[in-house]
């Protein structure tokens, strides 16, 4: 996959804001079918969602569908076989099993949202459920009412636990779930970057005002990158596994691979923005 940064929720019924946010700074947007919606609007909704679609966009959409123990579920994942969406984000994933028919049914990448202390305990089950399934994510909200818990530093294991989850099942580093106090920018702000030195890449965002901080904690530091350059430069005509570079830092294969994922993620960032 290529890397998002940030994903912004557009409510499906709502068609006049698709526009405005393919024009805006999100690097996807995410039609939301499930919470976004209300009852009444589901069918209407969908059938939007279709004509979307049908249609090209400068950037990759992806479907949050109802949960398929709700109503309106399996009608989401039968209108949405066969189009071009991105993938399907799936709520409320906790069985494998249910993962792996999703998948094999609707011939999209799945991101599944692991919503439940159930969906926890079967992360990597779920993430390895089939090769479609393409990124985990928590859903914080229902994963702290399910747990019964009211300060979100309790889901630090959580969070850590779906890292190595999917780190384990070869998938990218994790989105985070949404901030939902909009107005608490420096909230998001600090919970994005603690979270980004934890392993997490990218993040939901439910306005247009949180894009701009997201990306910019998920876009590498210039520094950072400039000196991660050097240390694969500093390899060049050495047979040793291990060196100190000429800062006196002590150089080896592990430090090797982690500044070569920076400088591909800073160079396809730079590519993406040249095409813009």
């Amino acid at each position: 996959m290529q890397p998002i940064r940030s994903w912004l929720y557009v409510p499906a019924h709502r068609p006049e804001l698709l526009g405005k946010a393919m024009a805006g700074q999100a690097d996807a947007v995410v039609l939301d079918l499930e919470d976004a919606v209300p009852a009444g609007s589901k069918q209407a909704a969908r059938d939007l969602v279709v004509t979307a679609l049908s249609q090209d966009w400068p950037k990759p959409i992806w479907v949050r569908i109802n949960s398929l123990e709700s109503p309106w579920g399996k009608n989401d994942l039968t209108a949405l076989t066969g189009t071009a969406a991105a993938g399907l984000r799936l709520p409320k994933a906790e069985d494998p099993g249910t993962v792996h028919s999703v998948a094999s049914a609707s011939g999209l990448a799945i991101h599944a949202l692991i919503e439940s202390a159930l969906g926890v305990e079967n992360a990597y089950r779920i993430a390895t459920a089939h090769p479609s399934v393409a990124l985990l994510s928590l859903g914080e909200a229902d994963l702290m009412a399910d747990t019964r818990v009211s300060d979100i530093s309790a889901l630090d294991w959580a969070r850590q636990r779906l890292v190595n989850a999917a780190r384990a099942a070869g998938l990218p580093s994790p989105p985070l779930s949404a901030w939902t106090d909009v107005a608490d920018v420096a909230g998001l702000s600090a919970d994005t970057l603690a979270a980004s030195r934890s392993g997490f890449f990218g993040r939901s965002v439910l306005h247009p005002k949180q894009v701009g901080v997201v990306n910019e904690i998920f876009t590498p530091d210039p520094d950072e990158v400039a000196a991660a350059r050097a240390r694969l430069d500093s390899q060049t005509g050495r047979e040793a596994a291990a060196w100190l570079d000429e800062q006196g830092r002590f150089v080896d294969a592990a430090l090797l691979a982690n500044a070569r994922w920076l400088v591909d993620l800073a160079d396809t960032l730079a590519r993406r923005e040249a095409k813009a």
